[in-house]
């Protein structure tokens, strides 16, 4: 089956807010960066994001505030765009032939911006140059902006690589060991070297460089966490530098306040440090929460921010108080836990900031809390070993939460806590209930819940790498005990075989477990082994319960290039088809599964019902990684598809979590979440309301088209809309009729039969071309009279097209 035109993927939320230096507006009340494809607007008192500036089609790569108070935000597929971001509108679009890594303003170079783009050189290796770019000054919305000058060759593509001077005289770049000075007015550039290391071992590699605003003076970052104050570089045998250091790592950001008197500067310490200009003093704000990965300041030095790595964006003001947080999705080093749905709040829930898991809203594309679970200070240690959450599972109501937190040290056994975590209603939140220390000798392979909307007990199964599965019985509460309590109900194995994956029925009378090759069935209230299922020789790594009319299937992968289909009720193989399946999952609303297929470097996606093996829908490169993780979220809202081939997303929408590689300069991989959309739903079925009611259907489109048209009109500010006289032009011209409609309402009858005369007219060779409503044979067997005529062609403006049905009859 084909992909089908009805159904996208669309990159839904979960993008890097600390991708490039954030942008604080003038007056301080709005906070602007780069978010994938868009860019968002924040209220720096609120933390509400004002506008997403969508128009880009590939990775924005950088913000910028332009002297006239607007934004210009550049991308890297070379295209530029100006935007009123007050209230979200584009204003100009500037096409560039290269491609934009960094770009750079000066309130001194008008009608000027720098830019970082690459080069090919003759070995074919791609190295960078700094250009200027002349913008042309012309009316149209899409310019084509072709003057290029180059300013510095090969820099680096790092945007903290380059920095403007006082009153925009110079350029300072900087590459490894080398730091350049380039003069406008002189044309000339002085570079000054540092050697690799000194006599105590530091690092001298350059990390950052920021100029001072009012003052010859660089401020460089050093991987050995050193700060050096470059003075008199115009001459490169009298350049002297002075040394700050506090951090004992990279400095990863620096920058000066408007005024600069001090300088900021933040790393992996999780500290944003304040630098006295000229005093030997600083000041420190620090347990931040993540590394610092950029700072930058508002241009009345009111507010301060930092990004961090966590893909967060701290708000401070004067270096005292944090004044608000934006939290995006945060970026673990990997998602060990499944991707799941809170059944209360409807989020997404995964791993978030070390020993945390996070709740995120895909509706408002925010984080809305993080869950302690470890409840241990996180130490930022390289080669330190703490406790991680490896599992996670909800029961059906949301009540109950189940996770599983490991640490394995060098010189002693695997540690393993399972937590109960039951929901509190006063505080909207879960609390720990009961710590069960050592629940299995070895690491934790499965975790599931029986989700059975009529099941009397709360269950839930842990299935271990040292060769048994467990089942955790919630006691019923008593006076005695002060609350609920979960012991160990049944311990389970098979051969001495490891059991993988374990799932629940729907309706919880079921237990499968997967021990290597062999599927096991038991009855979880007797806990009697009812059948094993075979297969080929291969491990079983997915097993999923059919629902609803599928609730007799039960469905697995196994090996690399296995997908198999058990009947419960034969206890037989009904199907088996070869597929390398990375991921299978269920959908909870409906009797529908989703398989990812690994297969050419990209992942393909089938939608199918156990049922039967063809898909539904298939999907082929639905992203260029492998999918890790999965889950069908429930909608709010109920869809009413009428095409077959998107009727499984009427429920539930698919989300999925991917790795997408940025091809740039050593950036890290990019975690997004990315979800299957009906973005049309094609053309409706023939059916003969649809013939009674298409004309009208395509009239009141029209109609509203029109209408929203005009809406947004008044919704745009006055200063940006065309001139008055256009606008009433054009509004007179949308209320008129059109000549012909009108004479063809108001002729008489025998104007029409004079019009019916001429043989070369459109509307007869219309009728001719066109087979009538009411039959061929009418119109092939003899020629009609003009009362037939007449009465044919009000039929035909009535659009009774669905007589036809009945008289075929």
């Amino acid at each position: 089956m084909g992909e089908h035109a009805g159904i996208r993927v669309v990159h839904r939320s979960g993008s890097k807010l600390n991708f490039r230096p954030p942008v604080i507006t003038n007056d301080s009340k709005f906070l602007l960066c780069a978010s994938g494809e868009c860019v968002k607007v924040f209220s720096t008192s609120t933390e509400e994001c004002i506008h997403n500036l969508r128009g880009h089609t590939d990775l924005v790569t950088g913000v910028h505030l332009n002297p006239c108070n607007h934004l210009q935000s550049h991308l890297f597929n070379g295209t530029l765009r100006l935007w009123d971001f007050m209230d979200g509108i584009l204003i100009k679009t500037y096409l560039i032939k290269y491609k934009i890594y960094s770009m750079y303003t000066s309130a001194y170079h008008k009608g000027v911006i720098f830019i970082i783009a690459p080069v090919q050189d003759s070995k074919g290796s791609e190295v960078f140059q700094l250009l200027a770019l002349h913008l042309p000054q012309s009316g149209d919305q899409t310019v084509e902006a072709s003057q290029l000058s180059v300013v510095l060759e090969d820099v680096s593509s790092n945007p903290a690589a380059v920095s403007l001077g006082r009153g925009g005289e110079y350029i300072a770049s900087i590459k490894c060991l080398q730091l350049e000075v380039f003069f406008f007015k002189k044309q000339k550039s002085y570079r000054l070297f540092l050697k690799v290391d000194n006599k105590k071992g530091a690092k001298n590699t350059f990390t950052c460089v920021t100029c001072h605003p009012k003052d010859d003076c660089i401020a460089t970052g050093h991987e050995d966490g050193k700060i050096r104050l470059w003075r008199n570089f115009n001459h490169k045998k009298e350049y002297t530098y002075t040394t700050l250091h506090w951090h004992h790592s990279a400095v990863a950001s620096l920058c000066f306040t408007p005024e600069g008197t001090n300088l900021l500067s933040g790393g992996v310490e999780s500290v944003l440090v304040q630098w006295k200009y000229r005093e030997n003093q600083r000041d420190f704000l620090p347990r931040l929460g993540a590394s610092i990965t950029h700072v930058a300041v508002s241009p009345d030095g009111a507010l301060f921010c930092c990004s961090h790595s966590d893909n967060k964006i701290t708000i401070i003001q004067n270096c005292v108080n944090v004044s608000a947080v934006i939290q995006g999705l945060v970026r673990g080093e990997s998602a060990r836990t499944d991707l799941m749905v809170d059944p209360r709040t409807k989020c997404l829930v995964l791993n978030g900031n070390p020993g945390h898991l996070q709740f995120y809203s895909l509706q408002r594309d925010k984080l809305l809390y993080n869950l302690d679970i470890v409840q241990q200070e996180f130490i930022h240690e390289l080669g330190l070993q703490q406790f991680e959450v490896v599992n996670a599972a909800f029961d059906g109501p949301g009540n109950w939460l189940a996770t599983v937190e490991e640490r394995r040290r060098k010189a002693a056994e695997l540690e393993l806590n399972l937590k109960l975590w039951a929901f509190d209603e006063q505080t909207q939140s879960f609390v720990l209930n009961t710590t069960i220390v050592a629940p299995h000798d070895s690491q934790v392979t499965d975790l599931c819940f029986c989700r059975a909307s009529d099941s009397q007990t709360t269950l839930l199964v842990s299935a271990s790498k040292d060769g048994h599965f467990k089942a955790w019985q919630l006691a019923a509460q008593t006076e005695a005990d002060g609350g609920p309590s979960w012991s160990c109900d049944f311990v389970g194995a098979y051969r001495g075989l490891v059991p993988e994956c374990c799932c629940f029925s729907a309706d919880g009378s079921l237990l499968a477990v997967s021990f290597q090759e062999v599927v096991t069935v038991w009855s979880p209230g007797s806990w009697e082994l009812l059948t094993t299922l075979s297969q080929p020789p291969k491990s079983i790594r997915n097993l999923c319960f059919g629902r609803l009319s599928c609730s007799k299937y039960l469905v697995g992968t196994a090996g690399h290039n296995l997908l198999c289909c058990w009947n419960l009720l034969t206890c037989s193989l009904e199907w088996s088809t070869s597929m390398e399946v990375t991921l299978l999952l269920a959908d909870p609303h409906s009797d529908n599964m989703a398989a990812f297929c690994w297969q050419d470097k990209c992942t393909d996606l089938f939608v199918f019902k156990p049922s039967e093996p063809r898909p539904l829908f298939s999907h082929k490169a639905v992203c260029s990684g492998k999918v890790s993780r999965a889950v069908f979220a429930p909608r709010e809202e109920m869809l009413e598809s009428c095409e077959e081939s998107s009727q499984w997303l009427n429920r539930s929408q698919l989300c999925f979590l991917t790795q997408n590689m940025v091809n740039m300069n050593s950036y890290l991989p990019d975690q997004c979440l990315f979800f299957l959309s009906v973005c049309s739903c094609g053309p409706v079925a023939m059916t003969p309301f649809y013939l009674l009611l298409g004309k009208h259907r395509c009239q009141t489109l029209e109609m509203r088209d029109k209408e929203s048209s005009w809406g947004s009109l008044l919704q745009t500010p006055a200063h940006v809309l065309p001139p008055t006289s256009v606008l009433c032009a054009m509004f007179v011209e949308s209320l008129l009729v059109s000549v012909t409609d009108s004479r063809e309402e108001d002729e008489p009858e025998e104007e029409e039969m004079e019009g019916e005369n001429e043989e070369d007219s459109e509307e007869n060779v219309a009728l001719r071309a066109e087979p009538a409503p009411l039959g061929r044979e009418m119109v092939d067997s003899a020629p009609l009279t003009k009362a037939q005529t007449r009465e044919l062609r009000r039929l035909v403006k009535l659009d009774h097209g669905w007589f036809s049905d009945l008289l075929d009859s």
